[in-house]
């Protein structure tokens, strides 16, 4: 059988829908003739015939209900191809949403938003800043496309679209004696005030089990649940800061942080995980945008 083209496709649908020629052609603005014409050749080149020709209406055959089955299939994935092709074009409207973690919206986020926005400017981005908990829970429920966090546990609910190992170093003021090391243990930081994540931040669950393998006791001279703080009292030279390379990433490469990677085996990098809905795919706008996180993650 030739490839039937899209106007023929509408035809048939459309007189298997009505269930006469004359009403179909009267919903298409076309002539009766026209498309009982081109139904007659259609049913003299498949050799059988599509429509069985009652006394007041068409009624489809056999061979007619498996023709009419594909059709509307391939209607229904050419109108899904146009409207990709809209949201590649820049000509739709559309929204992503990203639930994320504190330290990461402002970061290296930023740019990936900015950049994709350049491209595609009548694209809504949504971040919202959670707990881990949130975010899977907002994830998993369908409230947002994607979720981007550190140490996701397993869940049936998500499906991983990529993960980065990140190390968690020292961060110090470009100053500081610290600054030129190339490598430290968590030793190399005792004396120094310490400026720590708050306890119910994930990497201090992490810092801490790592204090106690090196037999350390840390007394925090500063304590926040504030990333952006965090780095802010580090470039003021008040102390040790402890975070993993994405959260400095910005600050590193313009020099107004030093980041010094912890050698320690106690204290492996943290995981950070993009991902969306195991049940519900991604459109293509955030599919879009999920490729951009994933370059943009892969030169962290």
């Amino acid at each position: 059988m030739r490839t039937l083209h899209a106007r023929m496709l509408t035809y048939l649908d459309q007189v298997a829908r009505a269930g006469s020629i004359r009403r179909a052609a009267t919903r298409l603005n076309v002539a009766a003739s026209s498309i009982n014409r081109q139904i007659l050749q259609l049913e003299a080149e498949l050799g059988v015939p599509i429509f069985e020709r009652l006394s007041r209406r068409l009624r489809l055959t056999a061979a007619g209900e498996v023709l009419i089955t594909h059709i509307r299939a391939t209607l229904s994935d050419a109108e899904r191809v146009a409207a990709h092709l809209e949201d590649l074009k820049g000509l739709r409207r559309g929204e992503v949403s990203i639930a994320t973690m504190t330290g990461l919206a402002s970061n290296f986020l930023t740019q990936v938003a900015v950049d994709f926005r350049e491209r595609h400017p009548r694209v809504k981005l949504m971040f919202d800043r959670a707990s881990l908990a949130e975010i899977i829970v907002t994830v998993a429920g369908g409230d947002a496309d994607l979720g981007l966090a550190f140490d996701v546990p397993p869940d049936a609910r998500l499906r991983v679209l990529t993960t980065v190992a990140c190390p968690i170093g020292v961060v110090v003021a470009p100053g500081h004696k610290l600054a030129h090391s190339s490598r430290l243990r968590l030793s190399d930081c005792a004396g120094y005030p310490m400026i720590l994540p708050s306890r119910s931040m994930t990497m201090r669950r992490r810092l801490d089990e790592a204090f106690a393998r090196a037999s350390m006791s840390v007394d925090a001279a500063i304590e926040t649940n504030e990333i952006e703080m965090i780095k802010r009292f580090a470039a003021l030279d008040r102390g040790v800061a402890f975070l993993n390379a994405v959260n400095v990433d910005v600050e590193r490469r313009r020099g107004e942080l030093a980041f010094i990677p912890i050698q320690d085996a106690a204290l492996p990098p943290q995981a950070l995980t993009l991902f969306n809905r195991e049940k519900t795919g991604l459109s293509l706008l955030a599919s879009l945008f999920t490729e951009d996180l994933k370059a943009a993650l892969a030169t962290l």
